[in-house]
């Protein structure tokens, strides 16, 4: 994973289910993707940042810029998926994220890393807004882990 500063601001388990595979038995690579993105709309959920949340007009949320994966060990069914969301130094309307994901069956090992960079944009305005105040705190370690 990058060498930046990052704080881990949430942790969720994800059961892997067998429609996750593909043709060579192993966890498809889209897949981690979802994953991913299950965690982060967990970590938005659980903190009111999801769009039309409490510190967010209706109109505004978080969008994704970029994506990647690495792929360092493939994931097989069954198992629950542990992945670890860390947030970066904030900017004004973006924050980095990264993501480590670990299987229940080998939960000592990181089989995956990914990263997203999110900005919130209004989607009325069609343009960029300022992070909300919890997002920069918890990407800034001032609050903890939910």
């Amino acid at each position: 994973m990058t060498s930046s500063p990052r704080h881990l601001v949430h942790t969720v388990i994800i059961p892997m289910r067998w429609a996750d595979m593909d043709s060579q038995g192993h966890v498809n690579n889209v897949t981690y993707f979802r994953y991913m993105e299950e965690a982060r709309v967990q970590m938005f959920r659980a903190r009111g940042l999801n769009r039309g949340g409490a510190e967010l007009p209706p109109e505004a949320g978080p969008v994704v810029l970029n994506a990647s994966c690495s792929y360092l060990k493939s994931l097989h069914y069954p198992g629950d998926i542990e992945v670890r969301v860390y947030a970066g130094e904030p900017g004004r309307s973006s924050v980095m994220t990264w993501y480590e994901m670990r299987p229940s069956y080998d939960a000592g090992t990181v089989y995956a890393e990914g990263s997203a960079k999110m900005c919130y944009v209004d989607r009325t305005l069609g343009r960029s807004i300022p992070l909300p105040p919890a997002l920069r705190e918890l990407a800034e370690g001032k609050s903890t882990e939910g």
